[in-house]
């Protein structure tokens, strides 16, 4: 399965609770940081939701 690079390029401040509890989730906490995740549906959904405050590479 592929895998991606998800970076939090974007403050979370006057964002809504759950898009905050979504970059959470995924693992950011601050500017550039970065995780790789497995490529699925789920982590798909949840970029989707945030897609204005991360950016997203295939690795």
């Amino acid at each position: 399965m592929s895998q991606i690079k998800v970076t939090l390029v974007r403050s979370t401040i006057g964002c809504t609770d759950t898009q905050k509890a979504t970059v959470a989730a995924l693992g950011l906490k601050k500017i550039r940081s970065f995780r790789v995740h497995e490529d699925n549906p789920a982590i798909q959904g949840q970029i989707k939701k945030v897609s204005h405050l991360v950016k997203v590479e295939q690795l």
